[in-house]
């Protein structure tokens, strides 16, 4: 059975601001942030960016600053997506519970573990998710019959390229119907490709491994991003990617405090 999906959808969501801006091409901007704050949430929400990813994967959010956190992202009608710390059904039902308007999942190294990930984020008849809480329809501005309805089609189910076995399989876990994004994460995947990070950029394994992973998300028509580390590498990688991720709210804190105490003790 060929699934609904997000590239497909005829669902018209005017709060789902990431996938609209997919959808539309107009190459929107995401960002991280691990710190457990409601009031930064809202704070990076109103800085033009398009989606915030919750990283509950290396961050410090705990499941209730999560929930807050996804609600006053959305409220502000800004895409909650959150990263969870590995493909588990509990995970990604508890996450999705939360209204995000999808789920990152780290190091899929198959299209099994890819599969596995679809299946416990879509509803019957594609999948497995049960239903049960009042929560997603208000981060979606939708009564939860109309979430119920639209959900399998909606909501962005990403997967992480990180690892040498991912790397190895990815034309097979792009092929998987249901993944809609694929995110490259270079500092892993330069560790290990090459066995230390961050990369230079230029080593031709590491450049190969970015180029066959885009391919195949191309060959399969799936959207494609990667984390950047900076504005003018952004604007870069925007050449190519379909979106990025500009850097995290705790690289921002520390780099503006490096750069202005390097001012003050000048």
């Amino acid at each position: 059975m060929t699934q609904a999906n997000a590239f497909t959808t005829t669902f018209q969501n005017p709060k789902l601001r990431l996938l609209n801006g997919l959808k539309a091409g107009s190459k929107p901007v995401m960002t991280f942030m691990g710190l457990s704050s409601v009031r930064t949430a809202q704070i990076v929400a109103q800085t033009g960016v398009d989606s915030i990813i919750l990283d509950c994967e290396h961050g410090n959010i705990s499941d209730d600053s999560m929930h807050n956190m996804v609600a006053a992202i959305a409220a502000l009608d800004i895409s909650p997506i959150v990263r969870i710390r590995a493909p588990l059904p509990d995970l990604i039902k508890r996450t999705l519970d939360t209204g995000a308007h999808g789920i990152m999942v780290p190091q899929i190294n198959t299209a099994a573990e890819a599969e596995l990930v679809v299946k416990y984020s879509k509803f019957p008849p594609y999948g497995l998710r049960g239903q049960g809480s009042p929560f997603p329809g208000l981060a979606h501005g939708l009564t939860i019959p109309q979430y119920m309805k639209s959900a399998n089609e909606t909501l962005l189910t990403c997967i992480q390229i990180e690892t040498k076995e991912g790397l190895e399989n990815v034309d097979a876990i792009c092929a998987v119907d249901g993944v809609d994004i694929v995110f490259i994460g270079p500092n892993d995947l330069a560790q290990s490709l090459l066995g230390y990070v961050p990369a230079k950029g230029d080593e031709p394994e590491f450049v190969g491994a970015l180029d066959k992973i885009v391919a195949a998300a191309r060959k399969n028509g799936k959207w494609v991003s990667r984390l950047s580390n900076s504005g003018k590498l952004a604007k870069e990688h925007l050449n190519i990617y379909d979106t990025v991720a500009l850097g995290a709210d705790m690289k921002a804190i520390t780099m503006w405090f490096q750069n202005e105490l390097q001012d003050v003790k000048a």
